[in-house]
């Protein structure tokens, strides 16, 4: 990561609550042929947090999704910490509290294009996390209850990059997996299942590609999932509990150049 964190503009997606194994199903059924790129597959890992906002100040912090094999594993960035064991040669190590104060110090802009309620910026904690960037964008329509917000999502991004010169650390939360729902899913009757989930996740597919398409070369892409959720295994519903669908999340790096992976 030294020899990235410079040369390469970042971009970060998080796919809010994006169950593991819907993930891994579709992209083995070939229904994810543009969120991952050709030879780019998910790695199954654990999340920092249980839910939205735990998990992203974690990430912020530089505590990415951790491989479920046995560790310690290297951590492509990290805050200056005596003593952490996770921080290695290759980790790009920055003197602030957060990531994005970091890549700011480092020449970066940074831009946050905010969906679930942590990034609505209508209250204070919903101001907390995307306080931490020069530029924090939300509008109703990126949240979730907007069946095409990530495309307008997208739009704003568009907007931003289009007048941005220099270094730039764009951050997406992407808001159409969480709940609700049911509307990605012809025929549903009101009620959000994994399969409404999984149909989310297409729609996601079907325009993740024109934000790839936005950033210049050569672009660090890290897409992957804060938390998961549950739909009524061992009687749960939703996140925020030590589940293994809530803790179990997919995770890919890759480079937006020659589609590579790191």
């Amino acid at each position: 990561m030294n020899a990235v964190i410079g040369t390469h503009d970042l971009l970060l997606v998080t796919l809010d609550t994006l169950r593991y194994d819907v993930a891994a199903e579709l992209a083995q059924a070939g229904h994810l042929p543009n969120l991952l790129p050709a030879g780019v597959r998910w790695e199954r890992r654990h999340s920092p947090g249980s839910f939205t906002y735990a998990a992203h100040a974690a990430l912020f912090a530089g505590f990415l999704p951790t491989p479920v094999t046995p560790g310690p594993h290297p951590r492509l960035f990290a805050a200056t910490f005596p003593g952490s064991a996770t921080t290695a040669p290759g980790t790009w190590v920055f003197d602030a509290p957060d990531l994005p104060t970091g890549l700011a110090r480092a020449g970066y802009h940074t831009v946050c294009v905010g969906g679930v309620g942590f990034f609505n910026k209508l209250t204070p904690l919903g101001s907390a996390l995307p306080g931490l960037f020069a530029e924090s964008h939300w509008e109703p329509e990126f949240g979730v209850t907007d069946p095409r917000s990530l495309e307008h999502q997208i739009d704003r991004a568009a907007e931003v990059l289009g007048r941005v010169r220099g270094r730039v650390f764009l951050f997406v939360n992407v808001s159409a997996l969480h709940q609700p729902n049911h509307f990605y899913l012809p025929g549903a009757a009101g009620g959000d299942t994994r399969e409404s989930h999984a149909a989310a996740l297409r729609y996601v597919d079907r325009h993740i590609g024109r934000l790839y398409a936005l950033m210049r070369r050569p672009c660090l892409v890290i897409v992957c999932s804060d938390h998961g959720t549950a739909y009524g295994e061992d009687g749960h519903v939703g996140h925020r509990i030590g589940h293994e669908v809530v803790w179990t999340v997919p995770y890919a790096e890759f480079v937006l150049e020659d589609h590579a992976a790191l």
